[in-house]
């Protein structure tokens, strides 16, 4: 699905290609002569270089430099290994929106080339690990000398388990994009590991509805003090709320009831999982208890308001596909803990809201982050609760550190507009019936995005910052991964973004 931007947002986006770009621009251009022969030219051409140059057999990392010396897909990557969520996956559907906007059967070429390497990574059992490694040989010793290497969060890259994630909308991300194209091509070889794909999604779900962060399910990782949270229920980074999406998704174009029945025994979950009077929302994770657990050492156990907005969006939207009002019976509950919790009202009208609260006490969970390591060298926390006031005025105390998992995870507040989100459940709420579907499908459904077209110039400027290889060269920033030594830094290096890529072959396209 192609996502547009502001006239504002490309000019900013152009600006700062100019300034980054090491190419000059060509002088021959002007803003009047521009065709669309010149556009699809450039397209192919950086197209060109990303498939047959950039590309690991058809799949994408996140950024390489410019040299292919180093390349990173969240955490430093080998030159074997492609990255699913936010590489593969999002490459793939570019290539689809680029051959549905050209109809250059080239770019339907490239999005199989990523399915296919989608495929060749597809668990025996059907889902994803967070990357695909063509050389499985040094997996295990890049776990080692690499991925376990941080000092601050990252905790998911510490130890190999060889199973599949539900994380970061891996596996629901590869699913999709195998249902886009076996629907655009009817392909049967996409067919089948498609269905394989839906089928782990089903033998994955616990008889309660709920799904494991990873599976098939493991335990030995216990570190920090804290047990494996990779069997918890999981409900951090919308990973149900995805999963259910994809289900629903399914139902719709392959017609099997089993999708739904699952879509829905997902929502049954949210409604046994949620806490209690007072305190009816939900945490990142759930043990078997259906209490909320500690997952990495900086997600500790608490009552969140984002995964409560999240839960109450996914039990309205099950509700208004299915029409079943047993869903919408938390919501009034959850916004009333929503109402409470807030630290402060802001001038705009939204909430100020604490990360994490205490289950039982409802206080603000305080981070501090400790001046010493443990014995191997992880950074170490300090989480207790506090009154709100106290909350606001220190935030989280990081010891100096420039760490962003504490700046951004543990260290700050987040703002939400609780009006809105309780005027759309009212809206939901009060639907006739006759209107629910035509209401699922405004609120829910991808929308056709209205657009501004870009101007003559600056497409000639897009298309100039190209280097002769067809590739916009830029600052990026990458870990700084020094052999031995921890990692726990950025540095800024000249290389490729496929985000960037991305954005500019949307503007492009937007032009076309």
């Amino acid at each position: 699905m192609i996502h547009y931007l502001k006239q504002s947002t490309r000019k900013a986006i152009v600006n700062s290609l100019l300034l980054l770009s090491s190419v000059t621009l060509s002088s021959g251009q002007t803003g009047s002569n521009i065709s669309k022969d010149d556009v699809l030219a450039a397209m192919k051409r950086a197209s060109d270089y990303m498939v047959n140059t950039i590309s690991c057999n058809g799949g994408y990392l996140w950024k390489y430099a410019e040299d292919l010396s180093e390349r990173e897909g969240e955490a430093p990557a080998r030159a074997s290994q492609i990255r699913v969520y936010g590489g593969t996956t999002d490459m793939g559907n570019l290539f689809l929106d680029m051959f549905e906007a050209t109809g250059d059967e080239i770019y339907m070429e490239y999005a199989k080339k990523a399915a296919n390497a989608l495929i060749y990574g597809q668990h025996p059992l059907g889902g994803w690990h967070y990357l695909i490694d063509f050389d499985m040989q040094g997996i295990e010793e890049w776990y080692e000398n690499v991925a376990s290497r941080f000092q601050a969060g990252m905790e998911e890259y510490r130890h190999y388990y060889g199973n599949c994630t539900f994380d970061d909308n891996t596996t629901q991300g590869a699913t999709a994009y195998l249902m886009r194209i076996y629907m655009k091509t009817l392909l049967p070889e996409y067919l089948n590991p498609l269905r394989k794909a839906l089928e782990f999604i089903l033998v994955s779900q616990y008889p309660n509805g709920g799904w494991p962060q990873r599976y098939p399910l493991r335990y030995e990782f216990v570190h920090d003090g804290l047990p494996d949270y990779t069997a918890m229920y999981t409900l951090n980074d919308n990973a149900m709320y995805s999963t259910i999406g994809v289900l629903i998704e399914a139902y719709e174009q392959l017609g099997d009831e089993r999708y739904l029945e699952a879509a829905r025994r997902g929502g049954d979950f949210f409604m046994i999982s949620q806490g209690p009077v007072g305190q009816a929302g939900w945490a990142e994770q759930f043990d078997m208890q259906l209490q909320p657990c500690w997952a990495r050492t900086h997600e500790p156990a608490g009552f969140m308001p984002r995964q409560t907005l999240n839960t109450i969006h996914t039990l309205e939207k099950l509700f208004l596909y299915t029409g079943d009002r047993r869903y919408l019976r938390p919501i009034p509950l959850a916004l009333d803990w929503l109402k409470e919790a807030g630290l402060r009202v802001l001038d705009d009208g939204s909430i100020e809201y604490a990360r994490y609260y205490e289950p039982g006490s409802n206080l603000p969970i305080q981070c501090d982050l400790l001046e010493e390591r443990n014995e191997k060298g992880y950074d170490l926390y300090h989480y207790y609760p506090v009154d709100k006031k106290t909350y606001l005025t220190t935030r989280a105390r990081s010891a100096g550190s420039t760490h962003a998992v504490i700046k951004q995870a543990q260290g700050g507040t987040v703002r939400y507009n609780l009006q809105t989100v309780m005027a759309m459940f009212e809206r939901i709420r009060e639907a006739p019936e006759e209107d629910q579907k035509k209401l699922y499908d405004e609120l829910f459904l991808p929308k056709e995005r209205t657009y501004e077209r870009p101007g003559k110039q600056e497409i000639i400027e897009i298309i100039n910052s190209m280097n002769d290889n067809g590739a916009w060269i830029e600052n990026i920033e990458i870990w700084d991964n020094r052999p031995g030594q921890m990692i726990e830094s950025r540095k800024t290096i000249r290389g490729i973004s496929v985000r960037t890529y991305i954005r500019n072959m949307k503007l492009l396209m937007d032009f076309l």
